[in-house]
Order: structure tokens, then sequence, then C-alpha cells
């Protein structure tokens, strides 16, 4: 594609572009404080003697993720629109891998007719890095503590390249398993069920952290740093992503015009008030739970759950929906968590939070909304990606979920049989008791943990 550098297009940066570019921009910014959110989460819940490592390998993958998906990962998502136009996959990635012409041209240079609001979509090159940087800090939840930092980050590395490829299969208007009725308004199949779908493989080969199930040694209990961290986490979370909502809508002349990703008809308030239907419905139950059984952990798990439930769909759902489906949400989270501690699997995490209940709010978007019009993208009246062309499915809603966690459990099995002809993927059983600060960095905790105080008295195991 070939551009004219010299003439200037003002139409590409007026007041109304710059708008929608805030909106995008804002929405980038929340993002950001979603990672906040999601380490002070790490350090709250991680062990005293691995926490440092485990906070600076989540950072570590988030940085090689955001960074991938600027080099190819963005030309393989925004091929969906090139394919649409008539063009193919090598189009995008010429056009905006990260040494591409559009990923590296000033707006104004930009010829509307080649391409129409460029802004926003280098905008999204950073938006959507991030969010696969944060798919790698959610992947870590899952192996923490137990894979080799050379393992995870070439995990990093190959788990954004098919995050690219999972989000342009389900994540648009007009990718493939969306335009034929796959319906996912806030990327649940690929940043949720992919790495759910890895640790589904991972965790029962890493195995479970000393002190997890039964008592080690050198560690009789496994203990969090700070429950009070971890609920502060939450909460960060809870307000960042009403901006990240934002920007999973597109918007339109004249006015603002707003339809979701996937082109359904929504608007700003709709998808405002069941986000905090969400959260709301989750943390209800999840605190009934708690309180039933005595688990504390209920208490952060349950509004989480809601939201997960609710991503898929906070475009088509009206409030009161969204309530009562959240309000579920939690009883699949704890009929998935208390099967994983029964069969002794150190995952507490994803398979119950992203898996279980990220699974089930993407059947109850099909099962509730089935029919709804949506894919295609605004203007087009007629063919494969007409306006609204498509409708939301069960059987749809089904199958995408099913490729998402499909994809995540083989890349997995493909990475952990190269690991272990290779360079291995466990941290030993030994190291990971006497923690991975002092393996690594030579860092002692400030305090003597009470677990491993504990483990010297044999009456206390």
């Amino acid at each position: 594609m070939s551009l004219d550098l010299s003439t200037q297009f003002a139409e590409q940066v007026s007041v109304n572009q710059l708008v929608q570019n805030i909106v995008y921009a804002s929405g980038v910014i929340s993002a950001l404080f979603v990672v906040v959110g999601l380490l002070l989460i790490d350090v709250g819940a991680s062990r005293r003697r691995s926490g440092f490592n485990s906070t600076i390998e989540k950072l570590v993958g988030f940085f090689i993720g955001f960074a991938t998906f600027f080099l190819i990962g963005f030309a393989i998502w925004a091929s969906q629109y090139y394919i649409m136009a008539g063009g193919t996959m090598a189009d995008s990635i010429r056009d905006w891998w990260a040494g591409g012409v559009l990923a590296n041209s000033l707006a104004q240079n930009v010829d509307p007719a080649v391409f129409p609001g460029i802004n926003n979509y280098q905008i999204f090159i950073f938006f959507i890095a991030t969010f696969a940087g944060i798919t790698n800090i959610l992947l870590h939840f899952a192996v923490a503590e137990r894979m080799k930092p050379s393992a995870f980050y070439i995990t990093c590395f190959v788990t954004t390249i098919v995050f690219g490829f999972v989000a342009y299969w389900t994540w648009g208007s007009v990718g493939p398993l969306t335009n034929l009725g796959f319906h996912d308004f806030f990327g649940v199949g690929f940043v949720y069920l992919l790495p759910a779908g890895m640790a589904l493989v991972f965790v029962p080969m890493l195995g479970p952290r000393p002190g997890v199930f039964s008592a080690h040694p050198k560690v009789s209990q496994y203990r969090p740093v700070s429950l009070g961290l971890t609920v502060v986490g939450v909460f960060v979370i809870f307000a960042s992503l009403p901006m990240v909502i934002m920007a999973c809508l597109f918007f339109f002349d004249p006015g603002a015009y707003a339809v979701s990703v996937t082109m359904a008809d929504t608007s700003v308030g709709i998808t405002f008030n069941n986000y905090g239907a969400a959260w709301a419905g989750g943390a209800i139950t999840g605190a009934i739970i708690a309180y039933k059984k005595g688990k504390m952990e209920y208490l952060t798990m349950g509004p989480f759950a809601g939201y997960v439930s609710g991503a898929s769909g906070f475009d088509v759902y009206v409030p009161w929906q969204m309530f009562l489906v959240a309000m579920g949400a939690p009883f699949i989270a704890y009929a998935v968590y208390e099967y994983l501690h029964k069969l002794k699997i150190d995952e507490h995490k994803l398979i119950p939070l992203f898996l279980g209940v990220g699974t089930y709010g993407l059947l109850m978007v099909g099962l509730l909304h089935s029919g709804t019009p949506r894919g295609g993208w605004l203007g087009i009246e007629e063919g494969p990606y007409a306006f609204q062309h498509g409708e939301i499915s069960l059987m749809m809603q089904a199958v995408g979920a099913l490729v998402c966690i499909g994809t995540g459990v083989v890349t997995a099995l493909v990475l952990a049989f190269i690991f272990k002809h290779t360079i291995g993927m466990k941290v030993s059983e030994e190291d990971q008791a006497i923690g991975l600060d002092k393996l690594y960095w030579d860092i002692e905790p400030d305090v003597e943990p009470c677990a491993e105080t504990a483990s010297s008295k044999p009456d206390s195991v």
C-alpha cells in the first residue's frame, strides 16, 4: 500500500476523531490499572518466600506479550477487516506489523479512502496489546512458583501469537466464528478461556505447591501474605474496567451511535449498568457461600465470578437479566473449585472462574439472547458481511467456547512436549519449599513466615 505522505487529510484528525481517540485512550489507561489490580492480588495471595519473584515474572510476562502483540499480533487480529474488504491476512501483516506502513504513519498523512479513522486503530494496538500481556499474567496465576522462568517466558511469546489468532476468530464483527454467530463482547474467549485451557494441561504436570494440600518438612501450610491486599486489588479492577467497556464499543456518525464490537445494538448506559449488576450479583451470592461454607475466598471469588459470567454479554443483556445470571455464577465457581480440591489439583483461579464461569456465561448469552442480530459492518447492506446479518446462537456459543479452550489445550501440550525434551518445565519441590525469592534473587523474607516456623515443631503438623 503506497501513501502520499506530503498530503494532509484534516478529517483524520478532526474534533470528532479526537473524541473517539480519547475514549479508546481512556480504555488503554484503565486496562493498565487492571494490571495494577492483578499485581496487588498476586502480592496479597502469594507465599512470602516467593512473592517478589512471582510479581517480577508476571511483569516480564506482561511485557513479552505486549511487545509480541505490537510485533505481529495486531496484524493478525486486524486481518478480519482486510478479508471483509477483499484483501488477505498477508496484506494486513504487511501494513500493521511493527514495521508496517500504517502502524508507523501519522494520521493526517493517511488518505481516509485508504484507511479511515486510523488513529483509533493505532490506539487499538496498545489497547489489545495490554490484554495480550494481561493474558500472560492470568496464565502465571496458574503456574506461579512451579514453572521455570525460561519455560514461562517462552510460553508467553507463543501464547501471544496464539492469542492473536483466537482474537481474530472470535472478537470483532467479521472474524470467522463471530460471523457465524459466536458472540463475545469482552473477549472472554481469547483473554480467559485460552489461558484456562492451557492451565488444564500445565497444572497437573507441575503438581501442587508445598503446603497447599499436605504439610512439607519446610512448609507446614501455604499461607498468603495479605488478604487485605487481595481485596484492594479486586476493587482496583472493579474501578478500572468501565472505561475498558467503553473501548469495546464502536461509535459511528452521525452523533455517537454506539454498537458493540460485534455490531450488536447497545448503548453506553446499558453496558455500564450490566457491568455493575454483574459484580453485585456475584458479590451477593459469593458472600452467601462464604458465610455458609466458612470459606473466605468466595468473598473475592464471587464478584469476579459475576463479572466473568456477564463479560461476553454486557452489550445484549438488560440489567435485571445480568444480575440474575451473575447470581448463579458463584455456584459454578464453587462446584469446579471443590472438585479440583477433591482431585488435589492446585489451581483455584483460572479453571473455576474462566473455564467454569466463562463457559457458563457464553452459554447463557446463547440461551437468553439467541436470535439477536449482530455481525458484519455498518454500511454493508448485503452479502456475507452485511450489517447485523448474523444472529447469536446457543450452538455457536458452545462451539466458540470449545475452540478457545481446545486451542489452549493443544498449545500447552505442544509446549510441554518441547520443554520435556529440552529445558524442562518444573521447579523442583525442594526449591519451591525454599522459596523462589531466595533461589533466584537471594532475598530472605523480612519476617519469619508462620508456616515455616510452625514446621519446626513436631506437634504442629
